[in-house]
């Protein structure tokens, strides 16, 4: 009877047990995240880390560029620390998800497509993309001339979405060449493996001066991409602090002095 009582009692202390840990786990995942990462005194941003010259590995050995500079403002103005991490830009929101990094400050442009899977802060900076050809081009003067050519564009990104399921189906078919990052991009354009990309102005120029590619950009501007911070899903509270920040950033003067230490140009008006 004592064995039995004893059993008892040592099965009910494990359930107990079991119970608290649950009750923690459950508490843990419901935490702020915004109160996690004060706590912590440090967030994790996603970047590129090639994409010159929002964001990318200068001389020193350390991430720099026009999102760098963002995301360690607003990172100062949440009283934490910027901590970088770079991939390829087709697995940034695969990891935003899965709780890689807490923020993405990484030209993330907004679409209806990514705003069902994360969410975004206000926008941060607005980008004309143009096409870009050799020099020596002669044939394409504008995205309608892009039917039977070659066409090179990031993977994941917002252009090789335009490219596919915007572009495609007015001009007609045309092969698409996609890539982890802009300078082999512009490498096979140069080298005429490809017949043309689009790109943003702002990043092509860096590349280009650094690496003397023989290219060049034609005609108007074909659209304007809309680029935010990016957070998972449902993290309001992270969310309106971030936005709170890059609007007293804007109010301030510090976003027009980052804009104009790596633009060389003051931003439009809102």
């Amino acid at each position: 009877m004592k064995k039995g009582k004893l059993l008892f009692a040592l099965i009910i202390a494990a359930a107990l047990v079991l119970a608290a840990c649950g009750n923690k786990t459950k508490k843990e995942s419901n935490e702020d995240p915004l109160k996690a990462i004060q706590d912590k005194g440090e967030i994790v941003v996603g970047i590129m880390g090639t994409y010159a010259p929002y964001n990318f590995m200068n001389k020193d050995k350390e991430y720099d560029g026009f999102d760098v500079d963002i995301a360690k403002e607003l990172a100062k103005r949440l009283d934490v620390k910027a901590s970088f991490v770079a991939q390829e830009f087709s697995g940034l929101i695969p990891s935003l998800q899965k709780g890689k990094f807490d923020i993405l400050v990484s030209q993330v442009t907004i679409t209806e497509e990514r705003q069902k899977q994360i969410d975004f802060t206000e926008p941060y900076i607005t980008n004309e993309v143009k096409v870009i050809v050799k020099d020596d081009n002669t044939t394409i003067q504008t995205v309608d001339d892009f039917k039977g050519k070659k066409i090179g564009v990031g993977l994941g990104t917002n252009d090789e979405a335009f490219l596919r399921n915007d572009l495609m189906p007015k001009v007609g078919d045309f092969q698409i060449n996609t890539y982890d990052d802009v300078i082999t991009t512009l490498k096979d354009l140069d080298a005429g493996r490809v017949d043309a990309t689009i790109n943003n102005v702002y990043a092509l120029k860096p590349i280009i001066e650094e690496n003397g590619f023989k290219v060049k950009a034609v005609g108007g501007p074909i659209k304007s991409d809309k680029a935010a911070v990016a957070v998972k899903k449902g993290n309001t509270e992270l969310l309106d602090a971030l936005n709170k920040a890059l609007e007293e950033m804007k109010q301030d003067g510090r976003y027009n002095e980052i804009f104009v230490k790596w633009f060389d140009e003051e931003p439009d008006a809102e």
